[in-house]
């Protein structure tokens, strides 16, 4: 972790929490190149098992707003190869990161930077946020796992009404429709943020990475295969040091020190 201040993306370290942070301020952390390469090797930085918890959030007043159009230029031609090899990657690291993600959305969180937040597990949002769907209002689709993250939260038809109208949620609207796990004042964002991401890291690990894949293999299994795969699992969990720790505080009447193995 050797991040430079003017690095587009940033990463630190806090406990077993990595904190990756998108940092084109000046433009709300639009992404170009430079955000591309640096979010593909922070995830992959934040891939190390010493990791417990991952944070993503923006830099100053924004979270992100998706394409930077001035970096993309006008041309047609390879757009579908250009979200393929760059902002679906990110997606796909961002699920399969073996730990949970928590996005801070500090501002607004538009295109692909809003489909990046809903691509992380949980989000707190500051009371200063927005949730701009922004595609259709330049005449493309929502790409980068939107329509996707969109449809298994809201369902088909609030998902696209909200696509297709283009509107911005507010911080507290996007609570209401269960898109966000809080709100917070914006001056209070940066202290519950880190201790929501503590609390993360301070999980059992492996089961909370199990659960998140249960989840997602739940949404196309058969309910038969769905039972199966949770007694696989199970037998697997019941022989980590997590679930002895487990047992023990809870026959012991004490907080369990999880380490994540």
């Amino acid at each position: 972790m050797s991040s430079s201040p003017t690095s587009s993306v940033l990463t630190r370290r806090v406990g077993a929490v990595l904190e990756i942070t998108l940092n084109r301020p000046e433009v709300l952390n639009a992404i170009d190149e430079s955000v591309h390469a640096g979010l593909a090797e922070a995830l992959g930085e934040a891939a190390d098992p010493a990791f417990r918890a991952v944070v993503l959030t923006g830099a100053g007043r924004g979270f992100c707003v998706g394409q930077d159009l001035r970096d993309f230029g006008a041309a047609a031609e390879g757009v579908g190869e250009h979200v393929r090899t760059r902002f679906n990657r990110h997606v796909l690291a961002l699920r399969a990161l073996e730990k949970p993600v928590l996005a801070v959305v500090n501002g607004p969180a538009a295109g692909a930077g809003l489909a990046l937040a809903l691509a992380c597990d949980l989000r707190i949002a500051s009371d200063a946020a927005s949730f701009v769907p922004g595609f259709v209002g330049i005449g493309l689709v929502p790409d980068t796992g939107g329509t996707w993250f969109a449809a298994r939260f809201l369902g088909t038809a609030r998902a696209f009404e909200w696509l297709v109208s283009n509107r911005a949620l507010a911080a507290t609207e996007a609570l209401d429709w269960g898109l966000v796990s809080e709100v917070v004042p914006a001056g209070e964002l940066a202290v519950r943020s880190a201790e929501f991401a503590a609390r993360l890291a301070s999980l059992p690990t492996r089961a909370v990475w199990e659960t998140k894949r249960l989840l997602e293999a739940a949404a196309s299994a058969s309910l038969p295969d769905q039972l199966e795969l949770e007694a696989e699992v199970q037998e697997e969990l019941a022989h980590t040091r997590d679930f002895v720790e487990g047992v023990g505080a809870f026959v012991e009447k004490r907080e369990p020190r999880f380490s994540g193995s």
